[in-house]
């Protein structure tokens, strides 16, 4: 079922300050560059308690961006503190708050210890936060509450331009391994005298499964941005070391076939033709015959 997601842009410019709402959530967000937040702060729900997140620019090539996560009984406060601490170098915000102003102290100090938690184990972002806070003790129902609050944090995010939840790697639970909606989904396969893999295709993206191997070395031809690919994946320890080889230790996302083959073989690749199923046909291979069947 889809959602009602409401983004009203408050100084009329595309790239200035964002208001979003969703359906009959209690919530509300505000966006803003940093360039623009003066220009706003005067707004009633800088004067809420809510939650808050900093992107900047990661001091690790590896990562598109540093995260900072904080709550705050008074944001216009905090983020007043931030503006003016140098070691606090962010260029954009948002901010999450109650439009009943009902949030407590510690509703929002759950929100940002589990906001942490998830932002640590997406193992997208650099997250300037370190260690995620103590979750605090709630009532079973707040606990509920606050759960579903993030459930809409997590979905407005991504809009806004933050990626840092959207994770790396996938949890597989026994009751559904990778299920989709969409039936056509299935495996592929690489296949050297030295290492294999096997890749799942899904609605989430290009899965390597857990336990798939792969080059150790890369090759010079490689490109930044795969070297910065591969080094994030070994830093972050989903790839490790096993003799010869780097493994797999999660079930790992890609946006494309070819960068999970790059990953693979340690080499420029074409994952369209690299990708083999069960019956030997590419990757390029099924799309066609899936494309023509669809037609």
């Amino acid at each position: 079922m889809g959602k009602k997601l409401t983004v009203y842009m408050i100084d009329g410019t595309a790239y200035g300050p964002r208001l979003s709402e969703i359906g009959n959530w209690v919530g509300k967000a505000i966006y803003s560059p940093r360039a623009s937040v003066n220009k706003i702060m005067n707004r009633i729900e800088f004067d809420n308690p809510g939650i808050y997140c900093l992107k900047g620019d990661p001091t690790d090539d590896a990562f598109d961006e540093k995260i900072y996560i904080g709550e705050a009984e008074n944001i216009k406060v905090r983020l007043k503190q931030h503006l003016s601490d140098p070691n606090k170098d962010f260029k954009e915000l948002i901010f999450f708050v109650s439009k009943d102003e009902l949030l407590t102290k510690t509703q929002i100090r759950y929100l940002e210890s589990r906001l942490v938690q998830l932002a640590i184990e997406a193992k997208t972002a650099q997250i300037d936060n370190g260690n995620s806070p103590n979750l605090p003790t709630l009532h079973e129902a707040d606990i509920s509450d606050m759960e579903y609050f993030l459930e809409q944090i997590k979905l407005i995010l991504p809009v806004m331009g933050f990626k840092f939840l959207i994770s790396s790697t996938v949890k597989q639970t026994p009751e559904n391994e990778f299920e989709s909606t969409n039936s056509i989904h299935e495996t592929y396969f690489i296949k050297t005298k030295t290492f294999k893999a096997s890749m799942k295709e899904t609605d989430q993206g290009y899965i390597v499964i857990k336990g798939s191997e792969a080059k150790k070395e890369l090759s010079d031809s490689c490109t930044e941005t795969y070297v910065n690919m591969r080094r994030k994946l070994v830093e972050t320890e989903i790839m490790v070391e096993n003799k010869d080889k780097l493994i797999f230790a999660e079930d790992t996302v890609f946006n494309s076939p070819s960068a999970a083959s790059n990953m693979i073989l340690g080499r420029n690749s074409n994952g369209f033709t690299e990708w083999l199923n069960a019956k030997g046909l590419t990757f390029r291979e099924v799309q066609e015959i899936t494309n023509a069947n669809n037609v």
